[in-house]
């Protein structure tokens, strides 16, 4: 009797679009894909920083080029994404935070966060979704979510907010998408020590807290979402839609 033989997580052959890819876990993201093999287009809205990124991954063996765009301009959004080939995979990764209190958010700070966080987030899936559907190839959509999609947390009200309304689309895509091959997926970190959120830690008490909620007791490194992104984009996830993969080290456990 022949054995079953794992399926590929190699992503040769594929194009993959990662937002947010000039730091921190965008470019994680698209350094594993890269890795494995797929042609990488980082996007981002800063030239230098992004630019500078695909060189990297090409100074590493890896394909990769950069592609300049503002993803709360929708009008851009839709023109560039069209004049683009067709992606087999998208990290819908681009997002931001402002930690304030229910009390003090500001509309400046809920539109600014749910303008990106969803917003934007809506409306580049469903120019890179449109495109696999033309093409009749299927494809992948990676929702950079949150553990704080699952749970909410203090100072994130406008951010958890977004992140749950992330599950919901992720669990509607997958419905509407599953007739043309195209599975939706999220994956939601816990803390991540990047650029971005080491200032965070510099306040010892919410340190601690942090890493007494995590169960595993550290905070969690870019590399570790780097082989939940892999599997998601490739055949050895054929099955999987409509789901969270949550990369938490046991946050929502309890």
């Amino acid at each position: 009797m022949p054995l079953p033989r794992l399926p590929s997580l190699r992503l040769d052959g594929k194009r993959a679009l990662v937002t947010g890819a000039g730091r921190g876990i965008g470019l994680a993201a698209a350094a594993g894909l890269a890795q494995s093999g797929a042609h990488v287009v980082l996007l981002a809205r800063t030239p230098a920083e992004i630019e500078a990124a695909a060189a990297e991954i090409r100074a590493d063996g890896g394909s990769a080029e950069s592609l300049t765009l503002d993803v709360t301009d929708l009008k851009a959004v839709r023109s560039t994404i069209d004049a683009q080939p067709p992606f087999h995979v998208l990290v819908n990764n681009a997002g931001t935070n402002r930690p304030r209190t229910f009390l003090d958010v500001t509309e400046d700070d809920y539109d600014a966060i749910e303008g990106l966080n969803q917003r934007a987030a809506f409306f580049v899936a469903q120019a890179v979704a449109r495109r696999m559907v033309e093409a009749g190839q299927g494809g992948s959509i990676i929702h950079m979510s949150s553990q704080m999609g699952h749970v909410g947390g203090a100072r994130r009200t406008v951010y958890c907010m977004t992140k749950h309304g992330i599950e919901g689309l992720t669990k509607a895509m997958a419905i509407d998408l599953a007739p043309h091959n195209i599975r939706v997926n999220s994956i939601g970190p816990t803390f991540i020590d990047t650029p971005l959120t080491r200032p965070f830690f510099e306040d010892e008490a919410f340190r601690a807290d942090t890493l007494r909620r995590i169960k595993l007791g550290r905070l969690g490194t870019v590399e570790d979402l780097m082989g939940a992104v892999v599997y998601l984009a490739s055949d050895a996830a054929a099955l999987v839609t409509g789901t969270a993969l949550v990369v938490d080290g046991g946050w929502t456990a309890e």
